[in-house]
């Protein structure tokens, strides 16, 4: 049981629209909502800043930033986990579906297994009351490896798979169609030579070429057995739209044309951007602006990818695009909970978890001032 919470004089964000009021939690929920300008003895004063709900992501690699904080350095697990967890939360984050990698390539040890080990650490720092927010779990399965059918066999129902994305990050297409800008990343971040490029691309294309449709049939069973939501990722061209649609996909994962997020709409698959591509103005990978497809109508949920700070700020430069807060607020928290079943969250009214955020906006920059997970402040 937590005492009771009154946080008032705020903008509460509703599903629907922004009023000034007050919002009562008891006991881990939110017990009522009142449109007043009355700020009672013993309440939060939100001095006029908005009170939204907890953002709920569903796609970071922010925890492998944690994990080697420079390359070849190598971090306890442990404490990377948790400095993440507090980052998200710093970040108004308060769900979060840890994406870790499953696929590797050991022939040249580009790619160690890792996910079953450090999955198992996330799951006992929940179980134990380590983290300030709700962590779950999202497996990358990359279908361009080598390891892919064994480190899926690692998991099963019982570590409560949340999500599982289908990746292919094959050169030459996808996120990777334009192989000059895959050269400048793979180079700035190997220091490859030309020659060794060209055989790299060229491994890939061949363990692509040999197993990725076994590895793409497996990752579809595996969701399935796991009871988890399917991803695609990078989706480009409708057929690519029409294959995850026959597989049962329900998330798409930084679709990279129009063409491929219009294809997602007919299908009813919900669309996911990253908030860097919202700050930055659009994708550094050369690929659709997420604005764009905001523009269009093709964007359902915003996710943080790599700069979990970038989410809130992209909600907020969404909501100006739009003209309405709660809408680009809703693609944070409403919708994300929604797209992978977790209906106990993600809006603002009674009964609903008290996953709460207190923010300011200064020259269109959000100022956290505040995080509450559960009724509990964590930031």
């Amino acid at each position: 049981m937590t005492k009771d919470v009154i946080i008032a004089n705020a903008r509460l964000i509703l599903p629907d629209e922004i009023i000034c009021g007050a919002i009562r939690i008891k006991d881990g929920l939110i017990d009522d909502i009142a449109q007043t300008s009355v700020v009672p003895s013993g309440a939060i004063d939100a001095e006029g800043d908005y009170i939204a709900p907890g953002l709920v992501e569903l796609h970071t690699d922010n925890l492998e930033r944690h994990l080697s904080p420079r390359p070849k350095v190598n971090w306890p697990h442990r404490s990377a986990i948790v400095a993440h967890d507090r980052e998200l939360a710093g970040a108004g984050i308060t769900t979060v579906f840890d994406a870790l990698r499953v696929g590797s390539i050991l022939s040249d040890g580009s790619y160690k297994k890792y996910a079953r080990a450090l999955a198992d650490e996330i799951l006992s720092m929940r179980g134990s009351g380590a983290l300030r927010i709700s962590h779950h779990i999202h497996l990358r399965a990359e279908t361009c490896s080598e390891t892919l059918l064994e480190e899926l066999d690692d998991f099963g129902p019982a570590d409560r798979i949340g999500i599982v994305s289908m990746m292919d990050h094959t050169p030459g297409q996808r996120q990777f169609g334009d192989i000059q800008k895959y050269k400048d990343y793979v180079c700035g971040k190997h220091g490859m030579n030309e020659a060794a490029f060209a055989d790299y691309v060229t491994f890939l294309q061949g363990l692509r070429a040999t197993l990725g449709d076994r590895h793409e049939t497996a990752t579809v069973a595996a969701a399935a057995r796991y009871g988890a939501t399917l991803a695609s990722h990078d989706d480009t061209t409708t057929a690519q739209v029409e294959t995850s649609h026959k597989h049962g996909v329900k998330l798409a994962e930084f679709p990279t044309t129009i063409e491929a997020a219009d294809a997602c709409h007919k299908h009813g698959i919900k669309t996911i951007m990253g908030g860097p591509n919202i700050v930055r103005g659009g994708s550094h990978s050369g690929n659709v602006a997420a604005l764009d497809l905001a523009r269009a109508d093709r964007l359902d949920i915003l996710s943080s990818d790599y700069v979990p700070a970038g989410l809130l700020m992209a909600v907020v430069q969404l909501g100006n695009a739009w003209d309405n807060l709660a809408r680009s607020i809703a693609t944070a928290s409403a919708n994300p909970a929604q797209a992978v079943g977790l209906t106990d969250r993600g809006k603002l009214q009674p009964n609903m978890r008290a996953d709460l955020i207190r923010f300011a906006v200064r020259s269109d920059i959000p100022l956290l001032n505040g995080t509450w997970h559960g009724g509990v402040q964590v930031a």
